[in-house]
């Protein structure tokens, strides 16, 4: 019968099964990682109604005692007790490296956008921006913030002023550095996105009164900003794992503070092990959030329902 749809066979059903499997097992997954940030964040706000502050979750001693008691994990138990007994520090670190990318993420962007529209549309202006974005991406991120830090001492000029994360002058510099460094990469994203809309369509916008300038923001940009999502998102997932470099002028992230732990206890495996895990969490959120977006913002003929 034409358009009856062919029956799956068991191993295409045996496919989607895992496959779904596997995506509730990471949705699980993330909101047990999640959930556990939430819970450890509020409860040092709040000075500590469900555990003291600095203290994890779960006693560790008690993890121990129940692995211990369970035939074949009694090996792993003292290990586990150890990484849970880090959870206060990892949360803590993993506060300021997901404000560090969040706020650095958004602040780029705003730099980016008119840089981009400068490198295609712009005369003088396209050799300017063509420079800083060839300078900061020529040279290494660390080099950048060393010079902001070390070499022209920017947190004298910046104190912290404000109270909580960004109480530390050091976490300014930080955010500043990642900011113009993400900049010019992100402008290189969006340059693309805003040379693959037809040139034609800036033609169209003043044929019907729009000005230059109003084109490319009413017309060009709704398009172009939606092609550079993908890109985008390769950004946001750079950043979240080079803020580890932040450690280096002493922000203390989530890297800086397993680094401490490590330095300490001389447990470098299983720390670092955590630490990656911790990493690759915060690189899938952002992946997922992102591809979300990019399937909330499509419209037929633009962003992911568009071949390129």
């Amino acid at each position: 019968m034409a358009g009856a749809t062919r029956p799956q066979t068991v191993a295409e059903r045996a496919a989607d099964a895992e496959a779904s499997a596997g995506r509730v097992l990471l949705v699980a997954a993330g909101a047990l990682f999640w959930g556990w940030l939430a819970v450890s964040w509020v409860n040092r706000w709040l000075g500590g109604p469900l555990v003291p502050v600095g203290d994890p979750l779960v006693s560790p001693a008690a993890v121990e005692a129940a692995l211990g008691a369970v035939p074949g994990l009694a090996a792993v138990a003292a290990d586990a007790a150890f990484v849970i007994g880090l959870t206060p520090v990892l949360a803590q670190g993993t506060w300021l490296t997901v404000v560090i990318t969040g706020v650095s993420l958004v602040c780029g962007f705003v730099i980016a956008v008119p840089l981009a529209v400068a490198r295609v549309y712009g005369r003088f202006s396209a050799w300017l921006s063509l420079g800083y974005t060839e300078l900061l991406r020529g040279t290494p991120l660390l080099a950048q913030l060393f010079v902001l830090y070390y070499g022209l001492n920017l947190a004298a000029y910046v104190p912290g002023a404000l109270s909580g994360v960004f109480a530390r002058d050091v976490v300014w510099v930080a955010i500043l550095g990642f900011t113009l460094n993400g900049a010019a990469y992100q402008a290189e994203y969006i340059r693309g996105a805003v040379e693959s809309v037809d040139e034609g369509q800036i033609t169209a916008g003043r044929a019907i009164g729009l000005s230059k300038v109003e084109s490319i923001y009413y017309v060009v940009l709704p398009q172009a900003l939606r092609y550079a999502i993908p890109s985008w998102t390769n950004e946001f997932v750079y950043l979240i794992k080079y803020s580890s470099l932040a450690g280096f002028i002493t922000v203390p992230e989530l890297y800086y503070r397993a680094d401490q732990v490590a330095t300490d206890t001389f447990r470098y495996t299983a720390i670092f092990l955590v630490l990656g895990v911790m990493y690759l969490a915060l690189v899938l959120t952002a992946s997922k959030v992102m591809e979300r977006v990019d399937a909330r913002v499509a419209i037929p003929g633009l962003g992911a329902d568009r071949d390129r």
